[in-house]
């Protein structure tokens, strides 16, 4: 039997981490990529134990990078693609940095736009034909009754219009979308208060990753399954 490949950014910690031991763990080709592979020391030892994870360097915000490891995979397949990567940057009103503003859309949602566009040619390739990115519920308009976060909630809410754009134009090739929030997360982001652990949360994206297909596709949930007014 073929064995499946999902490609995941953002792996070096969190929940990125738990998506590379978890499909690690169900036999899946793991494509991981974080910024620093030579400091990324939990991820370098799941890849002693897990002969099927292959690490990249990759700073998603770099567009070279991205162009460079999709040429240099040119012949993988890639059935599942996860944008993971992310970041959280605090601001109040008054108290913005455009900059910051600026490289949380490079990264947030610029980023899997790129991916997605580079490595088309392998999802082509893949059987299942998904792509994933990890979004916040903080990005949902509807939902936001507290103001504030004018950085992060920007910029997701911004991936995920994009997202719902890719359920369309990519639709005719075959290929599903999914715009999942991950919880409250016990990471390094979510911070030690937050509701539920990583592996509750990336135990339940599986899920609801293994339950996308066209039919569904483009819809915004969380890792419960519950879905989220945008």
């Amino acid at each position: 039997m073929e064995q499946s490949t999902v490609f995941i950014t953002g792996c070096n910690r969190g929940l990125g981490l738990k998506f590379v031991e978890a499909y690690a763990k169900q036999d899946w080709h793991v494509i991981a990529t974080c910024r620093n592979p030579q400091d990324a020391k939990e991820l370098n030892l799941l890849a002693q134990e897990y002969p099927s994870i292959a690490i990249y360097p990759l700073e998603v915000e770099n567009s070279e990078q991205i162009k460079h490891l999709a040429d240099h995979l040119n012949l993988e397949a890639i059935d599942i693609l996860i944008n993971n990567a992310g970041i959280y940057r605090a601001c109040t009103l008054g108290n913005l940095d455009k900059k910051a503003w600026l490289e949380s859309f490079a990264i947030n949602t610029i980023a899997p736009y790129e991916i997605v566009k580079s490595f088309l040619p392998h999802l082509h390739r893949g059987n299942q034909k998904k792509v994933v990115s990890i979004t916040s519920k903080m990005g949902s308009i509807d939902d936001n009754t507290s103001g504030g976060s004018y950085i992060y909630r920007t910029s997701k809410s911004a991936l995920n219009s994009m997202m719902r754009s890719l359920q369309h134009d990519l639709a005719n090739d075959g290929i599903a979308t999914l715009t999942l929030h991950p919880g409250w997360v016990k990471t390094d982001m979510g911070g030690l208060g937050a509701w539920i652990s990583a592996d509750e949360s990336v135990n339940g994206m599986l899920k609801q990753i293994a339950k996308l297909n066209l039919s569904n596709s483009g819809n915004y949930v969380d890792y419960a399954g519950k879905k989220i007014n945008w």
